[in-house]
């Protein structure tokens, strides 16, 4: 196994179930605001996906339906979330699905679900934190044996205004045995 592996595996907090289940509403600390929404993001955005949407290209039409240019809510988790490294920085972003105590040294995202409240207006500046908000009985799948655990991500413009959420369904797992 090489050094990353290593490294990767000793992120997850090894535990069993019922601690798993004290986690239940466990937040993460708040995160995000490291910088602003800005406009040539956003384009460089929508140019990839070739989106002509005039809320994101068109000031005028964009301010009288928005109030100014808007973002793609797509964008709402790179602008949102914390920076996952840094250069000369030992701080390290660990997903709260890692830090529960559950038994699996593996995880793979089953589904994601985001709902919006607020567009994503240039210049704002988000930031949200995680919460764990169930754990579910054992399963075994095709993958291994674990549990699903959801978590919701809230986030909130420089006014706290709640942009929108993200609930993630992750598979917590022991992978089975190679063949």
């Amino acid at each position: 196994m090489s050094a990353d592996a290593d490294d990767a595996l000793s992120l997850f907090n090894i535990g069993p179930y019922e601690d798993g289940l004290a986690a239940i509403g466990m937040r993460s600390e708040v995160y995000g605001d490291e910088f602003p929404i800005s406009n040539p993001t956003a384009q460089l955005f929508c140019g990839q996906l070739k989106d002509t949407n005039p809320s994101y290209w068109d000031e005028d039409f964009a301010r009288k339906i928005w109030g100014g240019l808007i973002a793609p809510f797509s964008l709402l988790w790179a602008f949102g979330h914390r920076m996952p490294w840094k250069p000369n920085s030992a701080e390290r972003s660990i997903s709260i699905f890692l830090q529960i105590p559950l038994p699996g040294n593996s995880a793979i995202n089953a589904s994601t679900e985001a709902t919006y409240f607020k567009p994503l207006k240039i210049g704002d500046r988000l930031h949200g934190y995680d919460e764990i908000i169930a754990i579910g009985p054992e399963k075994t799948t095709k993958l291994g044996t674990g549990h699903f655990v959801t978590g919701l991500s809230s986030y909130f413009n420089q006014n706290e205004e709640l942009i929108g959420t993200v609930k993630n369904v992750v598979f917590r797992y022991i992978p089975h045995p190679a063949k």
